[in-house]
């Protein structure tokens, strides 16, 4: 019985992603989007180092940032 509570429900969740996942698709997917894209990748150290010698702080916000930009690529990437 449990499990066929849980079935709907994490179907629903999938389906939450899976727009989601289409939603990241269609934004960053057109030619303004892409653009956007690349201004964050650069901007948030994807291609670079996050590591600020003798600031722990700045590197960690550093890293903050690559993993958001991280996270959008992931995104893009990901097949529904």
């Amino acid at each position: 019985m449990a499990d066929e509570q849980q079935n709907p429900n994490q179907e629903e969740q999938q389906e939450k992603i899976n727009q989601l996942v289409t939603d990241y698709k269609t934004t960053f997917g057109t030619e303004n989007g892409q653009r956007v894209l690349i201004d964050l990748q650069n901007r948030c150290h994807l291609f670079s180092t996050t590591n600020v010698k003798g600031d722990a702080h700045e590197s960690a916000f550093n890293e903050g940032q690559r993993a958001a930009i991280l996270f959008i690529t992931q995104m893009m990437n990901r097949n529904i």
